[in-house]
């Protein structure tokens, strides 16, 4: 059969245009598949920035399956399901990502913390330590170990925690010390609980030397001391803490009074807290004053001149309730309801409130219960503030 060559010629320009259209077409699908990605990234952004949360991870989800190797995109992700509290989703974004052989080791990291932040979020305290322990030598280090700092504390884990605290401290992370101090003050309450009070002493005089300007130390020393039947051992303890931390003079007074009548120094005591009162007049300063010279055998001005006084100093609706209550009204048979609304309207005042998180108690703590801020609450009560 002879071989025609117009045919040739003329099916060459078909298959040009044929070739030249099917390139066209990869071409434009690519650059459909290209913006597709990044359309849903940025729509997720703006869902996001409008905190639209629902409408956001849809649209992240949207983004991942369209370029399933952004790690970008994953971390985002894993971000929003743990704000959303959807942990598990959080943890199976996080763990896909550390799975994966491409991923370059500073995005490892990355990962292995955001997957450390998902457990301690959902409670899963050991699988969390396990994770930020992981984390020692990157460059999320000082952040796993402030993580791992508070993981241990609700934990009540109090010797890992000084550990984790003496690296911060020796990382230059900030001072440590009063949490130190803290830390072996609680694991002294538990052998003190448990009948050892000598290694209790022996920690409670260590965490003195840890932070000398710490209150509580000497408070739990002089404490241990009165229990052990040594008041006059208390006492100097007191004496020395309200020198050492003038600040929490208002916590210190009620203690010391106590100790200062069962040791015999009344006199010295009244003399030492009239001095703390003349500079900063304390509720709780006055009280232990008033409570001093009520087992005094000497005639001294009664409670309400005390109370009487402080009101001429500043206006205090506790100070107000307690003169009262020693004074006789006209009509005697109202007095014990005015009383009662007095004590009533006081009672909010004479709590204790965390600078951190604003939590109010009507104990003073060290660690607030709401924030679990430590030395957050002032010594001084919320009318005082």
């Amino acid at each position: 059969m002879d071989f025609d060559i117009t045919l040739i010629l003329m099916g060459l320009p078909v298959a040009f245009v044929l070739g030249w259209l099917a390139s066209r077409m990869d071409m434009r699908q690519l650059r459909m598949e290209n913006r597709q990605a990044p359309k849903a990234y940025f729509k997720g952004l703006n869902f996001l920035l409008n905190e639209q949360q629902d409408q956001a991870i849809d649209a992240f989800i949207e983004a991942v399956q369209n370029d399933p190797d952004t790690s970008e995109l994953h971390f985002a992700l894993g971000n929003l399901f743990r704000r959303r509290g959807e942990y598990e989703r959080a943890v199976r974004v996080h763990e896909h990502l550390l799975s994966r052989g491409d991923l370059s080791l500073d995005d490892r990291h990355r990962a292995q913390h955001a997957l450390a932040l998902d457990y301690l979020k959902a409670g899963l305290l050991d699988r969390a330590e396990d994770a930020l322990l992981k984390l020692e030598g990157t460059r999320f280090e000082a952040q796993a170990r402030l993580a791992l700092l508070a993981n241990y504390e609700r934990s009540r884990d109090w010797e890992q925690a000084a550990l984790v605290a003496q690296k911060l401290e020796s990382s230059d992370q900030g001072s440590f010390k009063g949490r130190l101090a803290h830390y072996l003050c609680e694991q002294a309450a538990t052998l003190r609980a448990a009948g050892e009070t000598a290694q209790a002493q022996f920690l409670l005089h260590q965490a003195i030397a840890t932070a000398p300007d710490v209150p509580r130390p000497r408070m739990d020393l002089a404490d241990l001391q009165a229990h052990n039947g040594h008041a006059a051992q208390a006492y100097a303890t007191l004496t020395e803490a309200m020198q050492a931390a003038p600040g929490a003079v208002a916590l210190i007074a009620p203690l010391l009074a106590q100790q200062a009548v069962a040791a015999g120094q009344g006199v010295a005591a009244l003399a030492l807290l009239k001095d703390c009162y003349a500079q900063v007049a304390s509720l709780d300063v006055l009280d232990a004053i008033v409570a001093l010279e009520a087992a005094s055998s000497e005639t001294t001005p009664t409670a309400r001149d005390w109370y009487a006084r402080h009101l001429e100093k500043e206006p205090s609706l506790v100070a107000a309730a307690k003169w009262i209550a020693g004074e006789k009204l006209e009509r005697e048979a109202f007095h014990p309801q005015v009383q009662r609304a007095l004590d009533h309207a006081v009672k909010p005042l004479t709590r204790y409130r965390c600078a951190a998180c604003g939590f109010e108690a009507k104990v003073h703590f060290w660690q607030c219960p709401g924030c679990q801020a430590w030395d957050s609450y002032p010594a001084r009560r919320v009318e005082e503030l």
